[in-house]
């Protein structure tokens, strides 16, 4: 495992086109998943001890930022041929057990991974309406490790997206595991 941190947000980089299958048996693309008011995209896997450990929190940010009118779609760029944890039947698992309510698709050839220059696993990208890049940063102060009151950085930045359409100009890069590049 090898940590990574992610750069600094890019204001204004438009997201990047997607068609990609989901676990749900359907496929998602950048206009099914965007919401009204903007759109939430996480690159996550399943073996990443990062990722395990904020997944419950994941979770609750999607089911609550959708309220606010703000899409949520989960990519797995890893290739599962390196870590089996991250095959399309436990992407199908994790997201059953999890309860997603935002769906979880494979990026099999990692073009979306390297379209939007994800590094790392949970990695986060918030888009306003326009599909403008708005935030780029951690998910929360508490890290790994769930703090009592800790800031939820992700959350309060995409509820400001949904509301003037702009990011904190402040963000903290998300700390992760790398992804695993096909060879």
């Amino acid at each position: 495992m090898v940590s990574t941190v992610n750069p600094v947000c890019n204001f204004g980089w438009q997201a990047a086109a997607f068609d990609l299958p989901g676990v749900d048996g359907r496929r998602h693309t950048l206009a099914s998943a965007r919401g009204p008011n903007g759109l939430l995209v996480m690159f996550i896997c399943n073996h990443c001890p990062y990722v395990k450990a904020v997944l419950d929190r994941i979770v609750r940010d999607g089911a609550e930022l959708a309220a606010h009118g703000i899409g949520s779609v989960a990519i797995m760029s890893n290739d599962p041929a390196e870590y089996a944890e991250d095959s399309f039947a436990n992407m199908q698992r994790v997201a059953r057990d999890r309860k997603f309510s935002f769906p979880y698709v494979f990026d099999e050839m990692q073009d979306v991974a390297r379209a939007y220059g994800a590094v790392c696993t949970p990695e986060f990208f918030g888009f306003n309406a326009k599909l403008e890049l708005q935030y780029r940063g951690r998910l929360d102060a508490s890290r790994t490790t769930p703090m009592a009151g800790a800031r939820r950085d992700l959350f309060e930045a995409m509820v400001e997206v949904a509301k003037t359409g702009q990011g904190p100009k402040a963000q903290i890069a998300s700390v992760g595991c790398s992804i695993k590049w096909r060879r």
